[in-house]
């Protein structure tokens, strides 16, 4: 391939941060209030320069009341999230532009220490709020142009995109090699451009470029040549337009289209996603699931009921209500079991060790960063703070599984199109080395605390169950990862879905295998499997029985 077709380097971005916690973009919100005490303070060591950063402080004071005002809907909202990363860069350019020409460079370089707290955006960032966009475009099925608008579903948003902003979300895709996505929103970039007038936010030249090129990777020859023409004839002196105008004509005589063809019968534009994505079959379940368009037989659904559990001796006064949402793997939700104090506890105990989510890599058993979990996460003990400790011990009452032996409580918070894709929780036999340092065998089970509840997206999904449960705030989802007999369970394969609008913050306990021989104990045939959470196989269900165990013996009252 010839290098003049070779339009932009592809810069692949470093791991960037912000954008994957939800948590660190309201610390956005909050360096508004710190930049006056910023240049306050520069203005009374550099006097001479009063009356230019006085103005500059009390613009951004007008912003902090606007900021203030809007809160949390600038950031719940993907496309506002997106459109303050990208303001907040260039706010900053222009604050450090002004500064250091005032020889305020030792303040600048200092501006990150704890006096005031700025941690802004960088590039990466916004390039990871790019690619969690397109993330949702694709699970969501969202238009391109109503994105652009402001619009997801219903819901119309307080900003639109400029064709500059459009350009900076293709240029991210373009970066990463996925033209489909560069295409949509370079046309959408181009259309936008064209209504702008005479203020244009974006050079046409660079948006001609970039879409001709992802045009031919998309198998569209003559769409690029006609835009490279157009490039061309817009500008003869432009260093690659004339070489690619040649090389896009070779490429169309070597497929045996005559040159006095090659700028007729344009074609309809097709602009395909990538067949590694149309051709995985559990990716297009994970985001049916997502969409909720997975439909559930009415004779499963009117299986499905609700009791009290009341196995244990605390339990009596104070049962666990339980929603039972699967059989066959059990999947059940505990209602109302964590309040909002113990979530406002566990998220200020969390905030401050927020950090990018991890995964257990099988082949060494280490905690390794991966593109396919975008989030971030904490862990809290149990002796950090009495909710933690108390939390612990009611999970051992609802899930009647020990508790010594469980990981820590894991924090997560989840930014732009934060997701978690296909999994399992639990190690495959030939993963031997996942949790061999924690020596407590496998995770036997899973609980999951949904401390937030977005208003769209955010759900955990099993693609081989086919089934979808909904983020309800103060619940907890729990299911057995393992069979009876110890052997993972294939149909436990879960994702968590994107969050769309909203925040997610969520809470699990892995609990593993050590300690619960007799709490769990194997079952005698292969296919034996719970009907409800903590059933030994004895007793009836709790449909139209008590839940109340063999254990606690005839008197109730003399057990306790």
């Amino acid at each position: 391939m010839r290098l003049a077709i070779l339009l932009l380097s592809f810069i692949g971005y470093a791991s960037a941060d912000l954008f994957t916690s939800i948590a660190d973009m309201q610390n956005l919100l909050e360096t508004e209030k710190n930049i006056p005490k910023l240049l306050d303070k520069y203005i009374h060591e550099e006097e001479e320069r009063l009356v230019q950063l006085k103005k500059l402080s009390e613009e951004y004071s007008k912003k902090n009341e606007k900021s203030l005002e809007n809160g949390m809907n600038d950031i719940v909202n993907p496309i506002n999230a997106f459109l303050l990363i990208k303001r907040k860069i260039f706010d900053w350019k222009e604050i450090e532009s002004k500064m250091n020409a005032n020889k305020a460079g030792n303040l600048v370089s200092s501006i990150t220490d704890d006096n005031y707290g700025v941690r802004y955006p960088t590039a990466d960032d916004l390039s990871g709020a790019a690619i969690g966009l397109l993330r949702l475009q694709d699970t969501y099925r969202l238009d391109t142009k109503d994105l652009a608008d402001g619009k997801i579903y219903t819901d119309q948003g307080n900003y639109t995109f400029s064709a500059k902003d459009c350009f900076e979300i293709a240029r991210a895709a373009y970066n990463e090699h996925d033209f489909y996505h560069t295409v949509m929103w370079m046309e959408e970039a181009k259309r936008r451009l064209e209504d702008e007038g005479e203020n244009p936010t974006a050079d046409v030249e660079d948006i001609l470029e970039y879409l001709a090129f992802a045009l031919y990777k998309q198998n569209n020859l003559k769409h690029a040549l006609k835009l490279t023409e157009e490039l061309f004839k817009m500008n003869p002196s432009h260093p690659r337009a004339k070489g690619n105008v040649k090389w896009y004509e070779d490429l169309l005589e070597q497929e045996g289209i005559r040159r006095s063809e090659m700028r007729k019968n344009l074609p309809p534009v097709q602009n395909r996603r990538p067949d590694s994505v149309l051709g995985n079959t559990e990716r297009t379940m994970y985001e049916a699931l997502c969409r909720n368009e997975v439909p559930v037989s009415q004779k499963d659904i009117s299986r499905l009921y609700c009791y009290y559990k009341r196995d244990r001796p605390f339990l009596i006064y104070a049962p666990i209500k339980v929603e039972i949402k699967r059989f066959n793997p059990l999947a059940v939700l505990f209602k109302d079991v964590i309040s909002d104090d113990e979530v406002a506890t566990i998220q200020e105990l969390a905030k401050p060790k927020l950090a990018r989510a991890t995964v257990h890599d099988s082949a060494t058993g280490k905690l390794v960063t991966a593109t396919y979990r975008i989030s971030k996460s904490a862990w809290l003990k149990a002796w950090e703070h009495e909710v933690v400790e108390r939390v612990n011990k009611r999970i051992d009452l609802m899930t009647n599984l020990e508790m010594e032996t469980a990981e820590e409580l894991q924090i997560a918070n989840y930014g732009i199109g934060g997701h978690y894709d296909p999994h399992f929780d639990h190690a495959k036999k030939e993963e031997s080395k996942s949790f061999e340092s924690l020596g407590t065998g496998n995770r036997i089970a899973t609980v999951l605390f949904y401390m937030s509840q977005p208003s769209h997206g955010g759900g955990t999904v099993f693609t081989e169950a086919k089934s979808t449960i909904l983020p309800t705030k103060n619940d907890a989802l729990f299911w057995y990862n393992l069979f009876k007999q110890g052997d993972g369970n294939p149909d436990t394969r879960h994702a968590a879905c994107p969050v769309l609008v909203g925040i997610k913050w969520v809470s699990n306990k892995w609990i593993h295998e050590k300690g619960n021989e007799f709490r769990r104990p194997c079952g005698l045939k292969s296919s034996d499997y719970e009907r409800f959470v903590g059933d030994l196989g004895i007793g009836e269900e709790p449909r139209n029985a008590p839940n109340i165990s063999p254990n606690l013996g005839k008197n109730v009252w003399e057990t306790i």
